[in-house]
């Protein structure tokens, strides 16, 4: 993109920041210039691509000079798929900047004092570290500047991988990801192979048309996996072949299923999911408990490091056996059976029924009596009639989605009067605002960031608040 009138070309910028959603910072005439791919310290050229009144967004066209904190990215895709964004940010900026947002946030929003802050708990693994990776067919394979600039016809237009940013639909094909371990790759690249060798095709996300859809990847600590195919209409010969060929080629699949989809959507979680082969479900271990995962059920994506995260939640609520606790937002119930043994009940609430089916059957496998779990929304659920008869809480564990809490249920907690709060976030941001709310009866004690997901931005943070 040359040089325009609206979209200059800034030259010689230096990179002096990160912003909190991950992308450098530089200035251009007192004005702030969000660049990706680059580290502070950075001296760059930047093409920009949007230009605002307070802001303007950008990508760098040249590097005159590069930081000495600058890391050599490990995977091939890197800066094109739009994941693990930080690859070029050694480990320890990594935190490092994770920790300024937190902080950040929590003092601008949320009027914390940073010396509630402990420093962020790093992940112990680096790479391999998600059980859980979706991937897109599409018959428009996104192409490279390198295929581009080189002149050659396109042979191949189909791929198997990651949406690009902003790109609906166009998906990169992904050769090797980092993300999840083997045999996720060779999985992923075995249907890939076997659908072009038997002409299968590719779904089209413009026209809505086209056989394969999407593929789900799971897995354990333990090696095992399960692979979940959606098609998007119903042939059970094509589909009955393809997912016998990958059941014979991978004996760590320990459950196979798939799904029909004809919607204009991706999402599974109003539509059968149909077991072909082994398990309906996986079995993941933490500290002597079991947790049934099914297909739509949320489950922490890094599992060691969720181990990390529960022990900071279960140490904050200071839980001495006579408690009652709630757990808002329970998913699978995976925090509130981690806490069961040191309080007298817990009450799990959460929205998507099938991920309440397992909870329950987690409590009931795992031997665990005094719990008990409700499907449904939480505002509706958090009312005087609900508290008179399952008990009010002692402590509040809540683990709300991105988008933090709706002011209803800050409200609820506030009437239900529990002695703390244990606030589980992977969004500070909404965090802060929500601890705001909820100032005008509680405090912060302490909070503790920990890192889920390197070479992201991302960071889960833990706050307990206590009754002023």
């Amino acid at each position: 993109m040359g040089r325009s009138k609206h979209k200059p070309l800034l030259e010689n910028l230096m990179i002096t920041d990160i912003a909190a959603e991950g992308k450098a910072i530089a200035r251009h005439e007192g004005i702030v210039v969000f660049v990706s791919n680059c580290v502070p310290g950075d001296i760059v050229d930047v093409q920009v691509i949007r230009k605002r009144k307070r802001y303007m967004e950008g990508y760098p066209v040249r590097v005159h000079v590069y930081s000495e904190n600058r890391a050599n990215p490990f995977c091939s895709h890197f800066g094109v798929c739009g994941g693990c964004k930080w690859q070029h940010l050694p480990y320890i900026e990594q935190l490092k900047y994770k920790q300024k947002q937190v902080t950040d946030d929590l003092a601008r929003i949320g009027k914390v004092e940073a010396d509630l802050i402990n420093p962020i708990l790093a992940s112990e693994s680096k790479t391999h570290y998600r059980n859980k990776l979706e991937f897109t067919f599409s018959n428009n394979r996104w192409l490279t500047t390198d295929e581009i600039e080189s002149g050659n016809p396109v042979e191949e237009r189909n791929a198997l991988g990651f949406h690009i940013p902003g790109k609906f639909d166009k998906v990169l094909n992904i050769d090797t990801c980092y993300l999840q371990p083997e045999p996720s790759n060779q999985i992923r690249n075995f249907i890939r192979q076997y659908a072009l060798e038997n002409k299968l095709g590719f779904f089209d996300l413009t026209r809505q048309e086209g056989f394969l859809r999407n593929l789900i990847i799971r897995n354990t600590l333990a090696g095992e996996f399960m692979v979940v195919l959606s098609f998007f209409r119903d042939d059970p010969v094509e589909i009955g072949k393809l997912l016998n060929a990958t059941a014979s080629g991978f004996s760590q699949i320990r459950s196979l299923m798939y799904v029909i989809n004809p919607k204009g959507n991706d999402t599974i979680n109003d539509l059968d999911v149909i077991p072909f082969c082994g398990e309906d479900h996986l079995v993941e271990h933490m500290e002597g408990l079991q947790f049934r995962i099914s297909p739509k059920s949320f489950f922490q994506t890094n599992a060691r490091q969720a181990y990390q995260l529960y022990s900071v939640a279960r140490d904050f609520a200071e839980l001495t056996g006579s408690e009652t606790v709630y757990d808002l937002y329970t998913g699978t119930g995976t925090i509130a059976l981690f806490l069961a043994s040191r309080c007298k009940k817990v009450v799990g609430i959460e929205y998507v029924p099938e991920a309440i089916e397992d909870a329950m059957l987690n409590a009931q496998q795992n031997g665990i009596d005094n719990a008990v779990f409700f499907a449904g929304d939480i505002r509706n659920l958090m009312k005087e009639s609900f508290f008179s008869l399952h008990g009010y809480p002692d402590v509040v564990i809540t683990d709300p989605p991105r988008t933090g809490m709706h002011e209803d249920v800050t409200n609820a907690i506030i009437s239900a009067r529990p002695r703390r709060i244990v606030y589980v976030s992977c969004n500070s941001a909404t965090q802060a605002r929500d601890i705001q709310l909820l100032s005008a009866c509680y405090h912060v004690l302490r909070i503790q960031p920990v890192d889920m997901f390197p070479f992201t931005h991302h960071v889960e943070n833990v706050a307990l608040l206590g009754l002023k």
